[in-house]
């Protein structure tokens, strides 16, 4: 089988003879004489499109030989032709080219190496060996670009045994045979069976998005091309909303979260503080009165557990505190200092249709009843 992938990743049409045709689980599993749909691997996933009248979902390499996943089945000996998913086939080289790049420059730099590979749909990810923080990671980003922008052509090429010998690339593992060699000048040289564009420019922008811990080393998430242009405009248009709704202007948004954040700290502080004055005049009324409950409108739970104890161990029984609708259910707290309440709370659950615990003297949780319904429980 002719791989034409590997020596012309533009080829977007074809034409084929069906080798064979066998039923399997996913469909019908079709093998031609050539293809120029690349077969998931390397960390790439597989190309889509179509052969003839039927769709082609999944593409894999089984003993050297592409096998195309498709919807339908095919003649055996027919002439078809072949269609690549072109956007998706583009978009995946200007992912696996700038991975090229990313991994080139940072094992040039850091003598390191890139231990795991992935193209999502979302985003890519590269593992390498060594940490590297924020700061390296953007000085990396730059100069990617740089090598981007200034348009270098990309060299494939498949050397001879004694020309490999010699050769200085990137590889995982030993190779023997027919070896394709990726080379991106200045940058990379990778063993690598992947498709890429033809010159660093049409990869068009790498956007590296953040560096985590991983392992031994790091895990490098990033975008590229389209897909970056994407994230970008989506990260823009979040910010511009961002910027009308706190009339700031679209580079000073950052300022002013801090300064809402500053804004609503203070008024939280306000809050709990008014809450704390109201909670305790609440227990002074209820001083000595006995078992208790309260219905109080919008708590957290929190501040229903802070009232529940201020009032707890003012009145000298039991304290219920509610706080929700009839429509949307309660949340509960309840406190009795000293005593228990395993019994109580087991029974107001079943009968409230609630859930919820805590510790002897104190449980909290939810209900799905009704204000008159839990009164008529709790007197």
């Amino acid at each position: 089988m002719e791989k034409l992938y590997e020596e012309n990743q533009y080829l977007t049409h074809f034409s084929a003879i069906v080798e064979s045709c066998v039923q399997s689980k996913k469909g019908y599993d079709i093998l031609l004489n050539q293809t120029a749909f690349y077969p998931e691997g390397g960390g790439q996933p597989y190309d889509l499109g179509t052969l003839g009248p039927v769709k082609v979902s999944e593409v894999h390499e089984r003993d050297g030989r592409v096998v195309h996943t498709c919807d339908g089945p095919l003649d055996i000996g027919s002439c078809v032709d072949g269609t690549i998913d072109w956007d998706r086939r583009f978009d995946l080289m200007q992912h696996h080219s700038g991975e090229h790049i990313v991994s080139g420059l940072a094992c040039q730099w850091w003598g390191c190496d890139n231990v795991g590979f992935h193209m999502g749909s979302d985003v890519i990810t590269i593992d390498f060996n060594v940490e590297i923080n924020e700061e390296q990671m953007r000085q990396l980003e730059a100069a990617a670009n740089r090598y981007v922008w200034e348009d270098h052509p990309i060299q494939i090429s498949f050397p001879s045994p004694a020309e490999l010998e010699v050769l200085e690339y990137r590889s995982k593992k030993e190779l023997t045979g027919k070896v394709r060699i990726v080379s991106f000048p200045g940058a990379d040289t990778c063993a690598c069976c992947g498709t890429h564009v033809a010159t660093s420019g049409q990869v068009g922008l790498i956007k590296l998005l953040s560096v985590q811990k991983f392992r031994e080393g790091v895990r490098i998430e990033l975008v590229c091309g389209k897909r970056a242009l994407r994230y970008l405009s989506s990260i823009y248009e979040q910010n511009y909303h961002v910027s009308k709704t706190l009339s700031a202007k679209i580079f000073e948004t950052g300022k002013a979260v801090d300064r809402l954040l500053e804004e609503n700290t203070a008024l939280k502080a306000r809050i709990l503080s008014m809450e704390a004055r109201h909670f305790s005049l609440l227990a002074e009324e209820y001083a000595g009165r006995g078992n208790v409950l309260l219905f109080e409108a919008d708590l957290s739970s929190d501040s229903l557990r802070r009232l529940c104890d201020t009032v707890a161990q003012k009145c000298g029984g039991w304290c219920a505190c509610f706080s929700g609708n009839d429509g949307d259910g309660f949340k509960y707290a309840l406190s009795y200092p000293g005593g228990d309440l395993k019994e109580l709370g087991k029974a107001l659950n079943a009968t409230l249709n609630g859930r919820g615990g805590g510790k002897p003297d104190f449980i909290q949780g939810s209900v799905q009843a009704t204000k008159e319904e839990i009164i008529r429980f709790l007197s």
